[in-house]
């Protein structure tokens, strides 16, 4: 059932007459319960899993009524608050590749949120687009998000959700029409919007960091190599100009996005090329920082060997393949990697501030820069580079092992609210 493309997989619950099916973690029996037997082979799967599985709280799933479309919230961990992250809408090859990159994507965001010292759990939607249709057919779109809405709706809570790859204000619109468990709606509506310009500013902070860790100085005269130029690159690419970098290199497989880049910075130093989907050559070139902000999990032993940079800090969520095991090569090969959840937070403190209103010059926004914040990006990233070089432990163990600790920690108000919800829906 693991091994099935998502259209088999589909098939089989609309067989089995299956429109929303759960996982929960049992604490006492230290098991996954599935909402159906017939489910059972992906509750096994979750149950024997070391590497992406780590007692999340819950995984629900709905199939859309029209498209043939699989939409999931996964939550990982909620003592800190409601589980809060981006939806994704996304293509896979099968549905472990699925399950994984929802289960990768949640934990990120619970450990990002408590870096981040926001008041929030973690999770992550994740939607699987289905090749039949064409996903920028705008009547699609409204249908598919306004659907995903209602499911929110039904969870009570225990997942907020937001703006993540695949997905556009336009689309969170839509998900508020029938809900009101969600961030990133346009500010016309009272949302923060597009998020990624704070988001590439705290990459910026965490390369910062890892330059002075590293006895470099400073980001001026240095040379970086950005996989990705969309909603995050983009800014990146001006900040790292603005802030005196030598020349950057950038791709894209969006041929819109390489355009878009080259006009805006006709005078500086940039080389930007088309690539082809699954093409990561960009992480080889001979830069002084590598910066992957496209998609996740394109560093592994595979393309870690061939990576020439001192430094890669970027964007992009789940950089790692495998966490454990990346992390420790790219440790050992001497490249100081900067945890993708903790310098990419900024979108989801975006988020989080939606609730509390807007001022301008905002400081619960700006203190995340402010080298003054123990908690802000610079400050966080430092610390965790500078105990894995004095410890010898791999950055993302090191930041991972003070992030779970955090994460643990129950909110001061309302306690371990969001896993009684889980517990409702199921017991209902």
């Amino acid at each position: 059932m693991i091994n099935q493309t998502p259209q088999q997989f589909i098939d089989f619950l609309k067989k089995e007459n299956i429109k929303r099916f759960h996982f929960i973690y049992d604490e006492k029996k230290g098991k996954v319960i599935a909402s159906h037997k017939q489910l059972q082979a992906v509750a096994d799967f979750l149950d024997n899993d070391k590497r992406d599985f780590a007692k999340h709280e819950g995984l629900f799933f709905q199939l859309t009524e029209k498209y043939d479309i699989l939409q999931g919230a996964f939550v990982h961990r909620t003592n800190r608050g409601q589980a809060a992250g981006g939806v994704r809408y996304w293509s896979y090859g099968s549905m472990e590749d699925y399950f994984r990159d929802g289960l990768r994507l949640a934990k990120g965001m619970c450990y990002k949120n408590a870096l981040a010292g926001l008041w929030w759990g973690g999770g992550k939607g994740v939607m699987i687009h289905n090749p039949k249709f064409d996903k920028n057919d705008r009547e699609l779109r409204d249908y598919v998000y306004s659907e995903y809405g209602l499911f929110l709706s039904t969870l009570k809570g225990c997942y907020v959700t937001a703006e993540d790859v695949g997905t556009n204000v336009e689309d969170m619109n839509k998900i508020f029409s029938n809900t009101r468990f969600t961030t990133c709606i346009s500010p016309e509506l009272g949302g923060s919007g597009n998020p990624s310009v704070p988001t590439a500013k705290g990459v910026i902070s965490g390369m910062e960091a890892a330059v002075e860790i590293a006895g470099l100085g400073t980001l001026e005269g240095k040379t970086v190599a950005v996989q990705g130029t969309g909603n995050v690159g983009e800014p990146l690419i001006r900040f790292l100009f603005e802030k005196g970098a030598k020349k950057v290199i950038a791709a894209d497989i969006n041929p819109e996005n390489i355009e878009k880049v080259n006009k805006l910075f006709p005078d500086k130093n940039l080389q930007a090329r088309i690539v082809e989907r699954g093409d990561n050559s960009i992480l080889f070139e001979d830069v002084d920082i590598v910066a992957p902000c496209a998609t996740g999990a394109g560093l592994n032993p595979e393309s870690i060997s061939k990576i020439k940079a001192k430094i890669v800090c970027g964007a992009a969520n789940n950089q790692l393949e495998d966490s454990e095991r990346d992390d420790k090569l790219l440790f050992e090969k001497g490249i100081l990697y900067v945890p993708d959840f903790l310098t990419n937070r900024m979108g989801i403190v975006n988020c989080a501030n939606e609730q509390y209103g807007y001022v301008n010059n905002d400081e619960m926004i700006e203190k995340h820069f402010d080298k003054n914040w123990e908690f802000s990006v610079f400050n966080m990233a430092y610390k965790i580079l500078k105990e894995s070089k004095e410890n010898g432990t791999p950055p993302a163990e090191t930041a991972n092992k003070i992030a779970d600790k955090l994460s643990l920690e129950n909110h001061p108000i309302t306690g371990h609210r969001s896993l009684k919800i889980i517990k409702s829906l199921i017991d209902k």
